[in-house]
């Protein structure tokens, strides 16, 4: 059997589009609790709850988005998504007082919640039904390479570059990107096209009338993988975001933008295979084996303050192990749970069914960030990774006997 061809000029437009919007993404993520603590003398405390803003706005649109890219076209509202985060990068340069800085931050987390999800929702779109495992697991590694290249970069230009050319970098990149979303040619989802064709005939009473309900919004049926999904994200928002003040606080002599290249690298290997697995039917038990690296990998990365005084060399060897272990685990999740959602998901919401596996991801990442700040101010920074493996432990617990046997009782396909 010939297999359908994936790498149409819409596909590698999409896969280029998203690479450089999250490298854009990436290159700020690792310098902006430096940027807050040099421009405007931020304790860590607080650090955490500012830099959680962008994520608390994209939750408040997330849903929304779904609704949208649902009931219209989605390409144009992924392109104004797209433009609005490209112009951000002008704001942070041109911000003076932090209220400024916050606000923008929110905004474009609110903007980057909408790309995140017409991006998704299109890839599935474009992408052949019996190749889609293998096409989001391509699309994922799109992140996963701005993943290893962002941060090394951002992290390097905070050693030589002003934080402003940091800025028109990011820009600059996301400008490109948009430019290559435009280049996208979008199929007109089968339900949008009825409605479309139902208006211009005059017909539009033979239409299905659907109230507005709980469910345009929200994929119900995703309720119990969003739960431990949510879970999983805690530990990993802390990671992305404090890793390197963490390997500062235990005085490790080390680069930390290779920590993310490392991660990108077990990621990128991982969702190779995992895409294909997918696509023969075995998302739970990808979902399932991915747990175990992931919960020993944030188990080391704790354990990593107290062997450093002890022996720092072996220190050194375990804290890049972590990022090879979270990359293979999550690299292994990542192309399966996006599948179950949209298994889930009937073909009229696959936005919905994205955006609601998009959402409980982000508001793990929004709560750790937000609390891995107050914890560190406390304890310092490995209990919080120690907690995290903790949480990562009963994600698995609730996923293999809650979250398992729901999906195989209510999956579409």
């Amino acid at each position: 059997m010939v297999k359908e061809r994936l790498f149409t000029p819409s596909y590698i437009c999409i896969l280029a589009a998203n690479f450089l919007l999250f490298f854009g993404f990436w290159l700020l993520i690792p310098i902006l609790p430096f940027y807050l603590k040099e421009t405007y003398s931020c304790p860590e405390a607080i650090l955490g709850a500012i830099l959680s803003c962008y994520t608390v706005s994209g939750l408040c649109v997330r849903p929304f988005s779904g609704y949208l890219m649902d009931k219209f076209p989605r390409k144009p509202i992924y392109i104004l998504c797209y433009f609005i985060c490209a112009s951000m990068f002008i704001g942070y340069m041109t911000a003076t007082v932090l209220t400024w800085f916050i606000i923008l931050r929110a905004l474009h987390g609110a903007a980057f919640s909408g790309v995140t999800v017409g991006g998704n929702t299109l890839c599935v779109d474009i992408t052949p039904s019996s190749r889609r495992g293998e096409g989001l697991g391509y699309y994922g590694l799109t992140n996963n390479t701005a993943m290893a290249l962002g941060p090394m970069t951002g992290l390097f230009m905070h050693d030589h570059v002003s934080y402003v050319g940091i800025f028109i970098t990011g820009m600059t990149f996301s400008v490109i990107g948009l430019i290559c979303a435009l280049c996208v040619k979008a199929r007109i989802p089968e339900s949008i096209k009825a409605r479309q064709e139902a208006r211009l005939s005059g017909k539009t009473k033979e239409l299905p009338k659907r109230k507005l309900s709980l469910d345009r919004f929200i994929l119900l049926k995703g309720i119990p993988v969003s739960i431990s999904l949510l879970m999983l994200s805690i530990p990993y928002g802390a990671t992305t975001n404090f890793v390197a003040m963490y390997a500062k606080e235990i005085h490790f002599p080390v680069q930390t933008g290779f920590f993310f290249t490392l991660m990108a690298v077990g990621m990128g290997a991982s969702r190779l295979v995992a895409g294909k697995k997918v696509d023969q039917g075995y998302i739970t038990q990808c979902i399932h084996f991915g747990y175990y690296p992931v919960i020993f990998a944030f188990f080391v990365l704790s354990m990593c303050r107290f062997i450093a005084p002890i022996n720092l060399s072996i220190a050194t060897v375990l804290f890049f192990a972590v990022p090879l272990l979270l990359g293979a685990g999550f690299g292994v999740m990542f192309p399966a749970m996006n599948s179950l959602y949209i298994n889930l998901a009937p073909n009229c919401q696959r936005a919905t069914a994205t955006s609601t596996y998009l959402t409980a991801w982000d508001v793990g990442i929004g709560i750790g960030i937000a609390v891995s700040g107050i914890i560190a101010q406390h304890f310092t920074f490995y209990m919080v990774y120690l907690i995290g493996s903790i949480i990562c432990t009963l994600s698995l617990f609730i996923f293999v006997h809650k979250v398992t046997p729901h999906y195989n009782k209510n999956k579409l396909r």
